[in-house]
């Protein structure tokens, strides 16, 4: 969804969300803050890329982080929620995978993000996606995949 779109069913319906960013180091909340007048929607968000970020400011659990690993749908959730809470707005969402150029530590293939999405009284949900192009390619999809998610449940709702 266009992000002006999601921005004027956000301000219609006076209700904010906010992100957690791992891959996409804080674009979707560069994407969120290019419409005028998006500090009434957009508080902010937090990006946890490494160093335990995840665990220490969003709340992740080790044993989530041990059993399931950075890149997982239990771990998008994860991040969604907890910095939903610490923001208390009424939706979060949240970005984490594989950009490349290599895989890394992971055991997805390069271009595979799960995308979250917390809702305040509602059901968490994470999807998985595969995207494909380089490390700028890569970020851009997951990331309008993150505001497409977010679309999608305000347009059902």
């Amino acid at each position: 969804m266009d992000v002006n779109e999601l921005a004027g069913i956000l301000l219609e319906r006076e209700q904010t969300v906010s992100v957690a960013e791992a891959d996409t180091c804080g674009l979707i909340g560069y994407m969120l803050g290019t419409v005028p007048g998006a500090s009434k929607f957009f508080p902010g968000g937090v990006i946890a890329y490494t160093g335990g970020l995840k665990q220490k400011i969003l709340g992740v659990s080790d044993e989530l982080y041990d059993t399931y690993g950075s890149v997982s749908e239990e771990m998008a959730i994860a991040m969604a929620k907890g910095v939903r809470e610490l923001t208390d707005t009424d939706y979060a969402v949240s970005v984490t995978g594989v950009t490349g150029p290599s895989q890394g530590r992971s055991k997805y293939p390069i271009g595979t993000f799960y995308v979250g999405l917390a809702i305040k009284g509602g059901v968490d949900r994470a999807i998985e996606i595969h995207v494909e192009g380089d490390r700028d390619a890569t970020k851009r999809a997951s990331a309008q995949a993150a505001l497409d998610l977010l679309g999608e449940h305000l347009s059902a709702g």
